[in-house]
């Protein structure tokens, strides 16, 4: 045909020689366009297989891939349309052309129309199964159909003749058929706007213009038909409107913030970032952060609508978006800063935590409430306490036990009051040895004592030097002062010469018995090396017996400085009676001494009475007539010593005499002593006396195992006492256990008994540990 390209010629060539070999060769489809004309019900909707030949095209890797400005046909759809009046002529002609090529191909048997019909049924589904993805919505297929779309078939149509060489061509092509029914089997000019030829595309050569004309010219009315067959129209690849595939696009879900790293694109990295607790919003900014979300939400479809309708304009198809051009996040989802980049906040109270993290919001203070929150809030710490206080009771050691006198603790000897034939003049006291005083009378103030001062001088000599049975202690020398001094006839003194030695035990007979003061002056030089050392001494062991009022001045009493108090002195006399010695001196009538001519009697002959056992003796005008003593009573058959002395006898002329008024005063007063001392039973056997406490409030009562008895002389009070006897008591015990004693008096006059236990003593149970406060 003239003014046609090779290409095309060559194409519409075959689509005749198909048709002459009996349509073995022909393209289905066409058949099927033939078949829907030939129906009268569809004379005008002729564009159906449109529907079909979209179908049948599989998509290429081409299709996606973005038109550069060198393709022609992105160029010519780029290009907006112009000289649309020039064009809309060659447009009318095609058109004509077109209806009668359909026209000529009717007279084809129906039965060779449906079986092509089935072949370009069969040939639509061999791409399908080649796995070409069928298209979402047929309406949209259809709509897409209708633009216009760049062809892609692989094969690049020759420009055809401008619009001028089209009018011509149409004119030739369509003489003599009426033009009205062409238009009411028209289809419409989208369809034919694919075929349009572009503007911008070369015109055709001159040569081929002239030679197409000369033809049409030529060949007159018989060439019409031939020339009407020939410019049959050929589908064309083209003509499968390709789906136009919308670029994949992030959704609004997928516009997140963005991440604070680059580490941050993974998703374990952002589902592992902590949200820091934070406190109640105030209402205003909960408003403007709900209307910046609300924003956020509207601009966010809008950003992806965008890109998914930018597919339906046919300037400039683009490539599948990538997850590299995704498009940004709307700036008000990142205008709120992470909260993990807040500062610490300060802690919440309880009931605040709680309520955020339930999400529940704390219940209103109410009395009860608060009462009841507190009860559950200190109950288990209550009970935890109790549990350790429990445990730490249990494990705690015992209290150690206790004897507790429940007895009365004193008993009083009957009989009356004590009376005792006490003198009318000086100072003086009695006093019953580990029993205590009968009494005293007197002033009991510091006087002066004479000899009896010789008795502290004994009794640090024997504490010194002590003598124990047989023995008779180191020999003494003489020296020239004991000697020079024994011929003073102004005191009493012993007849020793210088050069002798004696005993220790001798001398002191010659101190006691004579009262030597040349003895007791050597003595003290021999003991302490000088006489005032010694008398330190003396001092020195008068406050070691609690002598308060006691001053020594001289170690044999000649001087008056030397004092003391009947108190005192019977201190004293219960401390060297306790030396075996010393009583066996004091209680001898007279003495023979070796180196001393005669026998030495003893000027204290009150010890020619029973049970008078003397002391020392003691004058001088100062002092007046002085006497300790000491006696012994035998009670419940044992020998009970009574000790006492007379002070300051100055009634008499002589100075003898006055000495023989104190022995007879003292004589007086050891009898009436050892008359009244007698015992009584304090303690019977088998008397309760007291109970072991075993400190929890548990009480065992003790019984004693013997009958106890007191020493004592009517009107004494004496005191009983309940010990453990030295030994720890136990926790537990059976009954008669000895756990202790009962015991009445002190020293010499102490009587005791053993007490045990009436019953079994347990040991304290669970409940009286577990309430034990101490």
């Amino acid at each position: 045909m003239a003014g046609e390209s090779p290409d095309k010629a060559e194409q519409q060539g075959s689509s005749q020689e198909t048709a002459a070999s009996g349509g073995g060769g022909r393209d289905p489809r066409l058949s099927v366009l033939r078949g829907s004309e030939s129906s009268p019900s569809s004379a005008v909707q002729v564009d159906q297989p449109t529907a079909v030949f979209k179908n049948l095209t599989p998509r290429t890797s081409g299709d996606d891939e973005p038109k550069t400005d060198s393709d022609p046909e992105s160029k010519t759809d780029s290009e907006p349309e112009s000289g649309a009046g020039a064009e809309s002529g060659a447009e009318g002609d095609r058109l004509k052309a077109a209806v009668a090529a359909w026209v000529a191909t009717e007279e084809e048997p129906a039965a060779s129309a449906a079986s092509k019909a089935s072949e370009a049924k069969a040939s639509a589904e061999e791409p399908e199964e080649a796995g070409e993805p069928e298209p979402e919505d047929e309406t949209e297929a259809d709509d897409s159909g209708t633009e216009d779309e760049p062809r892609d078939d692989g094969t690049d149509d020759e420009p055809e003749d401008g619009p001028a060489g089209a009018d011509g061509e149409s004119g030739d092509e369509t003489d003599g058929e009426p033009v009205e029914d062409v238009e009411d089997k028209a289809p419409s000019a989208s369809w034919f706007a694919a075929r349009k030829p572009d503007a911008d595309k070369k015109p055709a050569e001159p040569s081929e213009a002239t030679d197409s004309t000369d033809s049409s010219d030529g060949s007159g009315s018989s060439d019409s038909s031939d020339s009407s067959e020939d410019e049959e129209p050929v589908d064309q690849p083209t003509t499968m409107f390709k789906m136009v595939r919308p670029p994949v696009v992030d959704q609004p879900t997928t516009a997140l913030k963005l991440p604070s790293g680059p580490a941050a694109d993974s998703d374990s990295e952002r589902t592992s970032v902590f949200r820091a607790l934070r406190p109640d919003i105030p209402a205003e900014q909960k408003a403007q952060k709900a209307a910046q979300a609300e924003k956020a939400a509207q601009e966010a479809p809008e950003a992806s609508a965008a890109p998914a309708a930018a597919p339906k304009a046919p300037e400039a198809p683009k490539a599948p978006a990538s997850k590299a051009s995704a498009p940004a996040p709307s700036p008000a989802s990142l205008a709120e800063p992470e909260r993990t980049r807040q500062q610490p906040l300060p802690p919440l109270p309880p009931l605040d935590l709680l309520a955020e993290l339930t999400n529940t919001p704390p219940p209103p203070p109410s009395p009860l409430r608060t009462t009841l929150r507190r009860v559950r809030i200190w109950t288990p710490l209550v009970l935890l306490l109790l549990i350790v206080f429990a445990i730490v009771q249990m494990v705690r050691p015992l209290p150690a036990p206790a004897l507790t006198l429940s007895a009365e603790p004193t008993f009083t000897f009957g009989g009356g009051k004590l009376q005792m034939p006490w003198p009318d003049e000086g100072q003086g006291a009695v006093e019953v040895e580990g029993v205590g005083s009968m009494g005293l009378y007197g002033a009991q103030k510091p006087a002066p004592i004479a000899s009896v001062t010789k008795t502290m001088t004994a009794y640090v000599i024997l504490r010194d030097h002590p003598i124990k049975g047989k023995q008779q202690g180191p020999e003494i020398t003489v020296d020239k002062k004991a000697a020079d001094q024994a011929k003073h006839t102004s005191e009493s003194t012993a007849p020793v010469k210088e050069g002798q030695t004696y005993t220790e035990k001798e001398l002191l007979e010659l101190l006691m018995i004579p009262s030597a003061n040349n003895v007791a002056r050597l003595l003290a030089r021999w003991d302490a090396g000088s006489e005032a050392a010694f008398v330190e001494k003396m001092n020195a062991a008068a406050k070691d017996l609690g002598m308060t009022q006691s001053t020594y001045t001289d170690p044999s009493g000649l001087l008056d400085s030397t004092m003391s108090t009947p108190r005192d002195q019977l201190k004293l006399a219960k401390a060297v009676m306790q030396y075996d010695v010393f009583r066996e001196i004091v209680n001898m009538p007279n003495v023979t001494v070796d180196g001393i001519p005669g026998r030495i009697e003893n000027n204290n002959n009150i010890l020619l009475h029973d049970g008078v056992s003397g002391i020392k003796t003691g004058s001088s005008t100062p002092a007046g007539g002085n006497l300790l003593w000491a006696a012994n009573t035998v009670v419940d058959g044992q020998n009970r010593r009574i000790l006492g002395i007379v002070m300051g006898a100055q009634n008499a002329k002589m100075l003898i005499d006055k000495l023989q008024l104190a022995i007879d005063n003292s004589l007086k007063l050891i009898q009436q002593a050892q008359k009244d001392v007698t015992s009584a039973a304090v303690v019977k056997k088998g008397q309760v006396l007291g109970y072991v406490d075993d400190g929890l409030g548990g009480r065992t009562p003790v019984v004693a195992t013997k009958e106890l008895k007191a020493v004592g002389w009517p009107g004494l009070e004496v005191k009983l006492e309940l010990t453990d006897g030295g030994k720890a008591l136990p926790h537990s015990g059976k009954a008669g256990d000895i756990v202790g004693q009962v015991s009445i008096g002190t020293g010499t006059g102490k009587v005791s008994s053993p007490v045990a236990l009436k019953a079994d003593l347990v040991e304290p149970g669970f409940d009286k540990k577990l309430t034990r406060l101490g």
